[in-house]
């Protein structure tokens, strides 16, 4: 409840020496320190928004934290998920989240869901929260986070990051805006690339996950003025903030319940469209072209499609890189013809995906290919460990 009967909630000597810089604060003072204990928090995702977030909300002295995800730990997510560490990698997220907030706060009570939310079981796990922050990265989960708050009536504090930029608001909050006014619309699947395709500054889910705690604070307390109806900009290379007005849009469609998010964003059936796309395509295993390569043969064409940094990164000996993107616009078709003269075309990338979209487009053009499966991810863990991973 965001107005508890604070007669019920108590204060310890330790409470009085740990938020002594709370307790000064005018603003704050010992109701609000009751407020933030009586306070409970659900945050959906411990990667690199929920990570700042959840470490200042328990040390804030919030009462009751839960925590959704059904991920592991892994060595990539350390580059930005500072609540987790080297010695948990392999080992479930929200346990290392618990684990690192009772470390700051062992009187922080830690619920954890280890599942993926999901329509069925978005209500239950929602109902018994003040707030839900939206820590996630995909469409069909920030649509669900949405309209479960919609339908229970909860303030959806979110941030959302890519590259250089991020972007915090709050929604559904007395009256105000919620998802559905910023996007009625998810975008085509694949439009905007993930964090994992295109790369994210290691500190900006830092800045924008310490706004959604700031703006979750707030909330408890019923103190200053909420992002609620201005959605925050954030660019980490011009070091700049701007803000963009929202308003609910009277014509939206009405949020009465909960449905298919992965159909609605259009997941399933570009999954269904690539599956189809790649039964089309013939693949080559990492072992068969390994086998190939030793073998001394000079009749194709190994490409990557990878960008010119992932290349950079690692690559396969003797491929050529040609970065999907510009097959996309045209000039890598004819480059890539050029590069023929007659030889079969091999095409990689880091998982299969890219390079199978790339044969798509060459296909068109007249270019038969055989797609490298598992891309040089699977030839790093089944050919040659020394070639990193990333």
């Amino acid at each position: 409840m965001l107005n508890p009967d604070l007669s019920t909630i108590q204060l310890t000597k330790d409470d009085y020496e740990r938020y002594s810089r709370h307790l000064i604060l005018p603003e704050v003072g010992v109701e609000g320190q009751k407020r933030l204990k009586a306070a409970s928090v659900l945050c959906i995702g411990t990667g690199g928004l929920g990570s700042p977030l959840l470490l200042y909300l328990a040390a804030a002295g919030v009462g009751r934290l839960g925590i959704v995800d059904f991920d592991v730990v892994d060595s990539s997510n350390l580059q930005r998920q500072v609540i987790h560490g080297t010695s948990w990698v392999g080992k479930p997220k929200i346990e290392s989240a618990k684990h690192r907030i009772l470390e700051i706060n062992p009187y922080c009570q830690v619920d954890l869901y280890d599942t993926r939310l999901s329509a069925a079981n978005a209500l239950e796990i929602m109902a018994d929260y003040d707030i839900v922050v939206d820590g996630t990265d995909n469409f069909p989960t920030r649509y669900l986070v949405n309209d479960a708050c919609v339908l229970l009536n909860k303030p959806n504090v979110y941030g959302s990051i890519f590259r250089f930029e991020g972007q915090a608001t709050v929604f559904n909050y007395e009256g105000g805006p919620n998802y559905r006014d910023l996007y009625p619309e998810p975008p085509p699947p694949g439009l905007v690339p993930s964090c994992a395709e295109g790369g994210v500054l290691g500190i900006l889910p830092g800045i924008i996950g310490v706004i959604q705690a700031t703006e979750t604070i707030k909330i408890i307390l019923g103190k200053g003025t909420t992002l609620s109806g201005r959605l925050l900009l954030f660019n980490a290379l011009e070091m700049k903030f701007r803000e963009l007005k929202l308003r609910p849009n009277p014509e939206r469609p009405v949020i009465d319940k909960l449905i298919d998010y992965e159909e609605f964003c259009g997941i399933r059936q570009a999954k269904a469209q690539e599956a189809a796309q790649m039964a089309e395509i013939p693949e080559m295993t990492v072992q068969e072209l390994k086998a190939l390569m030793d073998s001394g043969a000079q009749d194709y064409v190994l490409v990557d499609v990878r960008n010119p940094n992932e290349y950079e990164i690692a690559r396969i000996p003797g491929s050529v890189l040609v970065p999907l993107s510009e097959i996309e616009n045209g000039p890598g078709v004819e480059k890539i013809r050029s590069l023929l003269n007659g030889h079969r075309l091999l095409v990689h990338c880091k998982m299969g995906g890219r390079s199978a979209k790339a044969l798509g487009i060459l296909k068109e053009a007249g270019i038969e290919g055989i797609n490298i499966k598992g891309g040089i991810n699977a030839w790093s863990q089944e050919v040659d460990p020394s070639v990193p991973t990333y």
